[in-house]
């Protein structure tokens, strides 16, 4: 296994692509790539994800627009890529089952582009952001590991983040081209604008700080693996340097159960919020009660080991919402689509 001063030092003069940059892990990466000295460049459309939030430093080159837009691939190509860091995607379950098949454009048929792109312009490695929070199904055992494998998916984004996996394979065998498929357990921190289709931290933080109620789909005995954006940009790094990590996959998670009526007490407390919890049923597609990873096998390949605590990171993520309050508040997209519920409580409170 590299040491530790390749794995640091290896980025430095390489030119990176990181599609989906914009976005809460792919800014932070890119900020941590230029900071090693990378060159950065960075291809996001913005649907979901704001300008403000790219790193304003001497690096990081940023083209807007959609990956499935073969101009902008050209452009991004062009750069002539060394590694490249594939974290668009259409997110997440809700959003691909209220729109299916923009999720299959983006997950699927701008996903395979990217990897016929990397095949024609020599990319050295292509490391896709797979879920690992989607792709075990709901029958999987705990922890998860790597080797099980379901077809029980429960939604158009858990099949599209699988059809990613295969595709990588192919390429894998076929061309020969350096994949690795980190697989990501419920990544949050700084970066994360909250959303209708957001995840559960960023929009309990933004309800919390308006003085709303806290929307729990399910009875909050759920557990979540919540893993911190730092310990995730770490495990890329990893990804992108380590010859063991090529043709694998493997879980990047903290290894920790939290239950959703702690992290909402957590959020509650931490901001002062005072108006509680309510409840909702939970949604058809969400049929996992528990998530725990096993993060033995990246260990192993990478080196990976997850030091956020989950108060610690917890408490860093509402002092970036403090800290860009007015920013975040004008940027939180809630459309017409939000669950009658959270409009319910958005009316009550007005």
């Amino acid at each position: 296994m590299e040491d530790q001063e390749d794995y640091i030092e290896a980025y430095n003069g390489k030119r990176i692509l990181v599609t989906g940059g914009a976005g809460a892990i792919g800014s932070n990466l890119s900020r941590r790539l230029a900071e090693l000295g990378a060159q950065v460049i960075i291809i996001d459309d913005l649907s979901s994800s704001e300008r403000w939030n790219i790193p304003s430093i001497a690096g990081i080159l940023f083209v807007e627009g959609d990956i499935g837009d073969e101009s902008k691939l050209k452009r991004v190509f062009f750069e002539r890529p060394h590694i490249l860091f594939h974290l668009a995607a259409f997110f997440a379950n809700q959003n691909s089952v209220d729109h299916p098949e923009r999720d299959l454009m983006v997950n699927g048929l701008a996903m395979l582009r990217l990897l016929e792109y990397s095949v024609l312009t020599g990319v050295e490695r292509f490391v896709y952001a797979s879920s690992g929070c989607s792709i075990y199904g709901s029958e999987s055992p705990l922890p998860l590991r790597e080797e099980f494998m379901s077809m029980h998916l429960s939604s158009p984004y858990q099949i599209t983040k699988m059809l990613g996996e295969l595709y990588c394979n192919f390429f894998y065998n076929h061309y020969g081209l350096k994949v690795v498929k980190p697989r990501f357990f419920n990544s949050y921190g700084p970066g994360e604008v909250p959303g209708q289709y957001r995840n559960v931290i960023p929009n309990f933080i933004y309800w919390a700080m308006k003085g709303l109620p806290l929307h729990i789909t399910g009875t909050g005995e759920e557990t979540r693996d919540f893993t911190y954006v730092a310990d995730i940009v770490d495990g890329l790094l990893r990804s992108g340097v380590y010859k063991n990590a090529v043709g694998e996959e493997f879980n990047l998670a903290s290894g920790k159960e939290t239950r959703i009526l702690d992290l909402a007490s957590m959020v509650n407390e931490s901001t002062g919020n005072t108006a509680g919890i309510r409840f909702a049923q939970r949604r058809k597609w969400d049929t996992k009660s528990r998530l725990l990873a096993s993060t033995e096998k990246a260990h192993d390949l990478i080196g990976y080991r997850p030091r956020i605590h989950f108060e610690a990171g917890l408490g860093q993520t509402v002092q970036w919402f403090r800290d860009h309050w007015e920013r975040i508040e004008a940027s939180a997209r809630f459309g017409p689509g939000i669950s009658s519920a959270v409009r319910e409580l958005t009316v009550l409170h007005q």
